[in-house]
């Protein structure tokens, strides 16, 4: 596994994938911008509307403290952006490895395994399905998981156990659905579900490293590409045609 890893590291810095890498890092930083300004405009909205609520309710006289509790809102909600941006980092890179999952599993294939029958691309419709899937599981998930960070520290290492579930999944499912099924893909995750969560926590401690983390869909992809590999054992080989020869006349 640590072997996998470490080349799926070396490939995501290699000439041919450095195309796949800036674009999947310019598409994760459009969604976090998107994110972000959606976050801002409902938070603002949020606190417009209260502020307006609670004078009519309480009277003009409160006007100026509710003003201060606005102004006070509206920095919380703006340093509540940025915490939200980075809590949903794992959600933006499932979106983003499902556009990019073809392309990065093909570069691996041919560098690592070009003797083997490569696998069959993803219908664009069945990855950005997963992809999304995956990203509002991981919403759902970290909601639920949200109330423990104030229980010492509970909260992050359910985060980070969350993460390694969910990324290990959608990573390994997608590679195995190149050559399986959906429903055989999702049958050999279960099968390895152990040693799938364990290459998750590798991918989970990745993707929380700022900035290094706007990489994790072609590390993750690149990773499960290796493990579902050797998960499967030996595959058919390529066979080359044998190249025409004349026969000689009689």
């Amino acid at each position: 596994m640590l072997d996998d890893a470490i080349k799926a590291l070396s490939q995501i810095l290699s000439p041919p994938m450095r195309s796949i890498l800036w674009r999947s890092i310019g598409l994760a930083l459009v969604l976090i911008v998107v994110l972000a300004i959606g976050l801002q405009r409902l938070l603002s909205w949020f606190a417009t509307s209260g502020e307006g609520w609670a004078e009519a309710m309480l009277g003009p006289g409160f006007h100026t403290p509710l003003d201060i509790l606005a102004w006070v809102i509206s920095i919380a909600a703006g340093f509540g952006v940025v915490f939200g941006a980075v809590f949903l980092m794992p959600a933006i890179t499932s979106l983003v490895a499902s556009v990019f999952v073809d392309e990065v599993a093909d570069h691996v294939e041919r560098e690592h395994y070009p003797a083997e029958r490569p696998g069959t691309a993803l219908p664009f419709g069945l990855a950005i399905t997963e992809g999304v899937k995956t990203a509002l599981l991981t919403i759902v998930v970290y909601l639920i998981a949200l109330p423990f960070v104030f229980i010492a520290g509970a909260g992050f290492i359910a985060f980070f156990i969350a993460t390694a579930w969910l990324l290990g999944r959608e990573y390994f499912e997608l590679a195995a659905m190149r050559f399986r099924s959906p429903a055989e893909a999702k049958a050999m995750r279960r099968q390895n579900a152990a040693l799938v969560f364990t290459a998750g926590l590798v991918v989970a401690a990745f993707v929380s490293i700022p900035i290094v983390n706007l990489a994790t869909p072609l590390f993750g992809m690149a990773f499960m590409v290796h493990m579902h590999k050797r998960l499967s054992g030996p595959r058919p080989q390529l066979i080359e045609p044998s190249p025409k020869t004349d026969v000689p006349a009689a």
